[in-house]
């Protein structure tokens, strides 16, 4: 009993990824917060490559609100998460880089499963699968 109920089962594996991604997928909250202010915030936003603020500012929406939208979706996931994970990467190694922990760990906390769908994939519960059948 024991065993069975610790071996691996490839639908309960798809299951987690899938409830993976739907978390992530609270990021777009963040993103729709920072669209809806892009005017209030573009001049004070941080600008890590020197691209100028709201350029950056733009960059983050982009990640935060389509990236994050592709991967609750499960759509060109893989592609998606590379943004989200420059932007988090960026939020805790840069901006909040001589911070304490307690500054930086909401970034982490969406860094850290980013990463996990980037090497495991979005799971057969996606859009990708369904249309890019392996």
């Amino acid at each position: 009993m024991i065993r069975a109920f610790l071996s691996a089962r490839p639908w309960a594996t798809d299951l987690a990824l899938l409830m993976l991604r739907l978390s992530c997928g609270l990021m777009i909250l963040h993103g729709w917060g920072k669209f809806q202010g892009f005017a209030e915030r573009s001049a004070g936003w941080p600008d890590p490559f020197h691209v100028t603020p709201p350029v950056s500012l733009g960059l983050t929406i982009f990640a935060e609100l389509v990236c994050s939208g592709l991967v609750v979706l499960g759509l060109l996931t893989r592609l998606a998460l590379v943004p989200l994970i420059i932007c988090m990467v960026v939020a805790v190694f840069v901006i909040h880089g001589a911070d304490p922990f307690g500054e930086k760990e909401h970034a982490l906390l969406f860094l850290l499963p980013y990463i996990t769908l980037l090497l495991a994939g979005p799971g057969r519960y996606s859009l990708d699968s369904a249309l890019f059948k392996r």
